[in-house]
């Protein structure tokens, strides 16, 4: 059974950071990709950022380029989200998602096997 277990959200002022985790278990982690996607209150779930199943490729929605980094440790079976400079509509529910290491769609939704239950993160002073 596949299981994705995000953890590390929280309520964190504007300009302020944190780290968000997703422990996978029960798939064979170093032959999936990995994503991270956000959704808020009213709104469509949208992508954030993905990784490559070596680690090697990185990829990030606009919004959050140069605030967000995604990273993974195969040996640990975790994919890491570090923010940094939060804004409030960076306010959401962040998921973890895995996709099979073949499929090259990283931004969307519908190339994700897996899914975890969401952290919630509010950004609000």
């Amino acid at each position: 059974q596949v299981q994705l277990v995000e953890s590390g959200g929280g309520l964190v002022q504007p300009g302020g950071s944190l780290t968000l985790s997703c422990a996978a278990s029960g798939l064979t982690f170093s032959s999936y990709g990995m994503g991270w996607f956000r959704q808020a209150p009213g709104k469509e779930r949208e992508f954030v950022a993905a990784i490559s199943w070596t680690g090697d490729s990185t990829y990030y929605t606009n919004s959050v380029k140069g605030r967000f980094t995604i990273s993974r440790d195969n040996s640990k079976n975790t994919v890491s989200l570090q923010m940094n400079s939060l804004k409030p509509e960076d306010t959401a529910v962040y998921y973890c998602a895995a996709r099979d290491r073949r499929n090259i769609l990283v931004m969307t939704m519908k190339s994700y096997d897996y899914w975890g239950q969401g952290t919630q993160v509010t950004v609000s002073s």
